[in-house]
């Protein structure tokens, strides 16, 4: 057998097992069962509200729960033990069983909705979803969903924490389903942080070194004689004045005319030192400057 079909055939048997149990264990408050397997054989917890009923006198009562699980279920050695529920507002089997119960006495289907979600509630769960779904008021089958407090739909903490359970009732109309999904207070969030104790703040004490005050230093300013003063301020304006009067001298027309000349024998030198090319012999036949026709 392959895995997936042993896990497979478990939990079926798990439900089963759950089934008959809820049904043969109904007056004693049935709230759910464990199945756990040993090396001594297969140990069996069975919740309920009333423990003793379950037990029978004498463990009469359990004795036949063992034996019909060993032959019926294939259970190896079945070792049953009752504990009792201590707080039944957490338990979802036992909601939807007063649910159940009080829609066969004929109370009304809201009534008994909101009667059951406020027992929760009050009771300190995070929160809670009763479904009761049927033929309601009508021919038609509907349903009806009371909830309340914080009820996450997915994750980790959904698949881990909350506890769900179903029942049916026969009635007039029809056959009337009842689901309860119950929060209880003690399930942990991963967004949300729960501080258990908190740690006294420590006292820290270091001593700081604080540096003496140095005496501010008095800066002296000389003060200069007012004669000296005005002096230098007069000298300045003087300057300035001089500066303002003096004429720009501009070149006249002769003088620009002789640095001209100047120039003109300058090159004519130059070009006389090299040797003669052609180009320099076609120079020399060119007419005279404006220059030279001046002098």
């Amino acid at each position: 057998m392959s895995i997936v079909k042993r896990f497979i055939t478990e939990s079926i048997k798990k439900t089963e097992i759950d089934e008959f149990l809820q049904k043969k264990l109904e007056r004693a408050g049935y709230g759910g069962v464990d199945l756990s397997k040993t090396p001594l054989g297969t140990h069996v917890v069975i919740y309920a509200m009333r423990p003793g009923i379950v037990i029978g006198r004498g463990g009469e009562t359990i004795k036949d729960l063992a034996i019909i699980l060993e032959e019926e279920f294939n259970l190896a050695n079945p070792q049953i033990s009752v504990s009792e529920i201590e707080v039944p507002e957490f338990n979802a089997f036992v909601i939807a069983s007063r649910v159940a119960s009080a829609l066969q006495r004929g109370v009304h289907f809201r009534r008994a909705g909101f009667w059951a979600l406020n027992q929760v509630m009050e009771a300190g769960a995070l929160g809670a979803e009763i479904v009761i779904s049927g033929k309601l008021r009508t021919e038609r089958a509907r349903f009806e969903k009371f909830r309340a407090g914080y009820f996450p739909r997915c994750g980790d903490a959904a698949l881990k924490y909350m506890k769900k359970a179903e029942a049916h009732v026969q009635l007039k109309p029809g056959i009337i389903g009842v689901r309860v999904k119950i929060m209880p207070p003690d399930a942990q969030f991963p967004d949300k942080i729960q501080v258990t104790q908190e740690l006294p703040p420590e006292e820290i004490e270091e001593e700081i070194e604080v540096p003496e005050e140095t005496p501010e230093q008095e800066v002296k300013v000389e003060e200069l004689p007012e004669e000296t003063t005005k002096s230098t301020e007069e000298k300045a304006e003087a300057e300035v004045a001089v500066k303002k009067e003096a004429p720009v001298e501009e070149p006249t027309v002769e003088e620009k005319v002789e640095v001209s000349a100047e120039a003109t024998e300058e090159a004519f030198e130059e070009t006389a030192a090299e040797p003669v090319g052609e180009t320099q012999a076609e120079n020399l036949e060119k007419p005279a400057t404006k220059a030279e026709v001046k002098e």
